[in-house]
């Protein structure tokens, strides 16, 4: 892909080159502060499944919380989990290999512009967050949509920006929210898909989507999890603009990160705020031949 993962877009992004430790905890923070919301979305892939779940491919793994859900949640399943950087599938075989799981993981360091899995039998491709990432997007859907076998489905969440955890009215909010509007203009310009509608370029690949759902998050949330997803995230963003804020913006954001009595980790004000979208859809069954 072509990953611009220098920017703080989502947890779900990686650095090809090396991505840090700090990035993977933040994916594992995101998986389990809405671990409810993706419990819902495997929910809908088993009522959509027209077969057991057996084989999985997970497009863009980073650290793997999104295959351990699975595996979790469809006993019988292997998965082949993709991702462009090798510290990332490091990480993600020694947490399989602490969950005695080693036999029911594989992993493919591959870029997804480059290097598609070729046509197969899987049951089921599982993209979160990484399609808007692609540097041509229908020329990979529809190499996807090969991998997966007649009657198979596509899992496409996507979203349109990073989460909000302070209140506007509360100290902080102001300067996080100028802060989101900045990243907002650079992903304009890097990343263009990021936010848009997947479905139409799902249906040009061939595939056809049995649901289309919003999945909006609106959590209050004083537990030392969702304070430390707060803080990875702002701390990536605070990377990501802190050169183009005004010093008393930065310095607002540097309270909510500095330990003090604003700090994101300490307030009980916290909140979760964040809005994806969800996709499944289907390779259609191969018809059936005329007597």
């Amino acid at each position: 892909m072509s990953h611009q993962r220098g920017h703080a877009d989502h947890p779900n992004h990686h650095d090809a080159q090396g991505a840090g430790a700090d990035l993977a905890d933040l994916l594992d923070l995101d998986a389990e502060v809405l671990s409810e919301q993706l419990h819902a979305v495997r929910t809908d892939i088993e009522t959509l499944a027209d077969s057991p779940v057996r084989s999985i491919l997970d497009l863009g793994a980073g650290s793997g919380s999104g295959s351990f859900g699975l595996l979790a949640h469809f006993t019988g399943a292997h998965v082949l989990a993709i991702d462009a950087s090798q510290e990332m599938l490091e990480r993600l075989r020694r947490r399989a290999e602490q969950l005695g799981l080693s036999d029911r993981v594989s992993t493919l360091c591959a870029d997804l512009d480059k290097t598609v899995p070729g046509p197969g039998g899987a049951d089921l491709a599982w993209a979160s967050a990484s399609l808007h990432h692609l540097a041509d997007p229908d020329r990979t859907l529809a190499q996807l949509a090969a991998a997966i076998r007649p009657g198979g489905l596509l899992v496409v969440i996507e979203l349109a920006g990073l989460p909000r955890f302070v209140p506007d009215h509360a100290p902080g909010g102001a300067v996080e929210s100028r802060a989101h509007a900045l990243l907002a203009a650079d992903r304009a310009a890097d990343m263009p898909t990021m936010g848009s509608d997947w479905g139409p370029r799902l249906t040009r690949a061939g595939l056809v989507v049995e649901l289309d759902r919003t999945i909006l998050v609106d959590l209050t949330l004083s537990t030392p999890a969702a304070g430390a997803y707060a803080a990875a995230t702002l701390t990536r963003i605070r990377e990501r603009v802190a050169d183009r804020l005004d010093p008393t913006d930065r310095g607002s954001l540097d309270a909510l990160l500095a330990g003090g009595t604003s700090d994101v980790r300490r307030r009980t004000d916290l909140r979760v705020s964040t809005q994806r979208r969800l996709w499944i859809a289907r390779r259609p069954a191969a018809s059936t031949p005329q007597a």
